[in-house]
Formats: structure tokens, sequence, C-alpha cells
């Protein structure tokens, strides 16, 4: 299936072969394996077993499964009292899967405090557009007046969105995203990796297994 680098402790994916080695068997940081492709197949193989890709132009793709992953339960988002009164006052429009490509080139190109460059390579915007295409992926678009001003896009798996980035042009437009889709038919929000911005809405850390369980709906979430 793949070969073993002892030297670096992770797997060597094979091109002929879409399986990834067991995802509890990743580097403290997260780093599982490297190589392989983009394809639909093993992106979805990758997505299903809490798997996904994260690497920078010019370097091998490289596949992260961090045993403490950022999530959000959408019935602890949380909203605060200014954000309440800017979605009363509808200021901005939101949509669904419009303009799916617009927000990925949006979230690659959009600059971000202290990051040098970005890991949404050419070759990762066609492959979601792809997966896009194919109906696996999906994009929350965030409006003022006529202009996309903010976004997110990701995969849904079973009762989770995997998320995989957001922008943001104007004030509280990645939040009104987020809480759009909090509000849809997700019963988890995969953040993937923590930051202040999304521990400020009540992202929390939980356990691998526990997000493998409720990813491949092996146990009930709690009841809201």
């Amino acid at each position: 299936m793949f070969s073993f680098l002892f030297s670096h402790m992770f797997f060597q994916l094979l091109e002929e072969n879409h399986s990834f080695p067991d995802p509890k068997l990743a580097e403290p940081d997260g780093l599982l394996a490297i190589g392989g492709d983009l394809s639909i197949d093993r992106l979805l193989n990758a997505y299903s077993n809490g798997i996904f890709p994260w690497f920078s132009e010019g370097d091998p793709i490289l596949w992260y499964a961090p045993h403490e992953r950022c999530v959000i339960f959408p019935e602890k988002i949380k909203i605060s009292k200014s954000m309440k009164k800017v979605l009363a006052a509808e200021t901005f429009a939101v949509t669904f899967d419009k303009a799916f490509t617009d927000v990925i080139i949006n979230c690659a190109n959009t600059p971000r405090q202290g990051q040098d460059g970005t890991w949404i390579t050419d070759e990762m915007q066609k492959a979601y557009i792809n997966l896009h295409e194919q109906g696996f992926a999906h994009s929350i678009e965030v409006w003022l007046k006529e202009t996309l001003v903010g976004g997110l896009y990701g995969l849904k798996i079973n009762r989770v969105f995997c998320g995989e980035s957001m922008f943001s042009h104007v004030s509280n437009a990645s939040k009104v995203a987020l809480i759009y889709l909090s509000k849809l038919n997700v019963e988890l929000i995969d953040c993937q990796m923590p930051n202040d911005h999304l521990l400020s809405l009540g992202a929390e850390m939980i356990d691998m297994k526990d997000y493998l369980d409720i990813l491949q709906e092996k146990r009930n979430l709690p009841s809201k």
C-alpha cells in the first residue's frame, strides 16, 4: 500500500493506491504521510478518515491527521451582542454554492497577518473546484450590495462540514459566513487547526478518536 520512511517517521504514499495509514500513527505535529495526488477518490478517502492535505507551493503533498481537532459544535457558537446587531441589520446577503471558484480564489489571494504566501496552491484550487463540480465541496458567500466581501469553503462528510479556509474583506464578513454555516444541516464544523479567531467564536479542541467517531457516525452527538 505505502512505504515507511524511517528517517522521517511518516508514510510515503504510492500513486496507484488511494489508501492511507492509520491516523493514530501521525507525528506529534499531525504529519502522517507524503506524496500521492489530489484526485477525488484520494481526497474523499482522506477526509473520511480525518486526514487533510496541507503543503506549500513547490513542496510535495503533505497529509495531516492532528491528534487533537479544532471543532465548533453549531449550538455552541458564540455570537456577540455587536454581531447580533449586524445580523439583525441584514447588512450582508448570504448565499450557498453561488460562487465557489471566486471564494477559493479569494481565500488563496487574501493576505493574512504573519503568513507569507498561501497553501491554497493552483493545484489545490483545481482539486477542490473539481470536488465542487462533483457535488462534494461547498461554499458560503457573503455579499455587501453586489460585491463578494467574505466567504468560506470545505467538504461535507456525513454530518460534518470540513472547513478548509475563509476570507473577509470587510469587518465581520467571515463571521457571518461561519454563523450561516452553523445554521445549515451540519452537526459539527471541523476547523482543523486552532487560532484565536476561531476560539473566540466558540471553537474547542477534541480528541481525534472522538472526532472520528462523529465523522464516521459511530456515536451520537450531544443533544441540543
